[in-house]
């Protein structure tokens, strides 16, 4: 039950970090709040908005939504939005002020009971994206995946072990207590292809059973989330403690995207991304922007792509080699840092997102 009260403990501090994340100080904001031209005058908040999602109908940098309620005191918690709330924008002093219009409580009334209801809160981000990544994916070093203990079989010599199953590993080091049962889900390099580290997911947790047996370890899988298998690692520790963050934007940090949780080509809003920075150089509530920049053009009489067969470029700086401009696509915030890469949200996408987009300030 001890991983279990874990995995519970560490869910409900993400979900208190991802209500309070928009409380930015107002010492770190300075700059003015500038609605969008197409802002709504009005918006009645739906059930599966988010306050993300809402501060992107009214400004073009919703990292400063903490503003819009700055002298507004009936927004005192700004998290509690509920489905069904009118927000108006006002003017005061030149700066626009967000206010609220809430619905009546509803009242359901029987013979022996009056009960009172009312829809949950809004999230800041879309939680359902981000949960299934907060405790069961991680990055970590190619030498220090390389050296975990693995699952070697069963006495019934079998190849799948779930929750109660006895399963014998090699053994290395100073046995422990706990273990988590992780799986390689890829590895991830830069854009030259150095490793940065290895992608891994949660499977199960594991008890030390016996560690007398030479060169072995007999373990005990229990809360299996999905089947371990044979060569399936062991990985000593416990669940990473969540994060804080405060939202700002990026400054002088610049990387690219180089992988996501799913291995998919072309990403949108709400999937997860890799990017090439480590907590060294950026932290948790860091707001990105997302940038392509197409292949550059060999210009001529027959324009071609540098990427063409048989394009070849001007021996001479004429200006015949044409360099795109990097657009802007989308944004991304950092949710979760790692020794040198880190994962984040997109939480914008006008275009398909890939790998080899770069990020940077938004």
């Amino acid at each position: 039950m001890t991983g279990r009260r874990q995995n519970i403990k560490g869910v409900r501090a993400w979900r208190h970090w991802l209500v309070a994340l928009l409380f930015v100080p107002l010492s770190m904001v300075q700059a003015a709040v500038t609605l969008k031209e197409t802002a709504p005058k009005t918006y009645t908040v739906k059930k599966d908005d988010t306050l993300w999602d809402i501060a992107n109908l009214f400004l073009d940098k919703p990292w400063l939504w903490p503003q819009l309620w700055r002298t507004n005191t009936q927004i005192v918690n700004p998290h509690l939005i509920y489905p069904g709330d009118v927000l108006r924008i006002r003017m005061v002093n030149g700066q626009p002020v967000l206010e609220v219009a809430r619905e009546k409580k509803r009242l359901t009334l029987s013979p022996s009971t009056v009960k009172q209801t009312k829809p949950s809160p809004i999230n800041t981000l879309p939680w359902s994206a981000i949960a299934p990544y907060v405790n069961q994916n991680e990055i970590i070093a190619e030498d220090k995946y390389e050296i975990l203990p693995h699952l070697l079989g069963n006495s019934s010599g079998g190849i799948r072990f779930i929750t109660d199953d006895l399963v014998l590993s090699r053994s290395y080091g100073r046995p422990q207590d706990q273990y988590r049962v992780v799986r390689k889900q890829s590895t991830i390099t830069d854009m030259n292809g150095a490793v940065l580290g290895i992608q891994i997911h949660h499977i199960a947790n594991a008890n030390m059973v016996e560690s007398k047996i030479p060169t072995q370890w007999l373990v005990k899988v229990n809360e299996s989330n999905l089947e371990a298998r044979r060569g399936d690692r062991l990985f000593a520790g416990e669940l990473p403690e969540p994060q804080d963050m405060i939202l700002q934007p990026a400054t002088t940090q610049r990387a690219h995207v180089i992988g996501n949780l799913h291995q998919h080509q072309l990403l949108g809003k709400n999937d997860v991304v890799v990017i090439d920075l480590g907590h060294a150089d950026i932290q948790p509530g860091t707001v990105m922007g997302i940038y392509a920049q197409g292949p550059a053009i060999i210009d001529g009489e027959n324009p071609r792509y540098a990427s063409e067969a048989n394009a070849v470029s001007s021996p001479f700086k004429d200006g015949s080699t044409i360099i795109q401009p990097a657009l802007k696509v989308g944004e991304l915030i950092i949710f979760k840092t790692f020794e040198k890469a880190s994962y984040g949200i997109i939480t914008r996408a006008r275009e398909m997102v890939k790998n080899g987009d770069i990020v940077a300030n938004p």
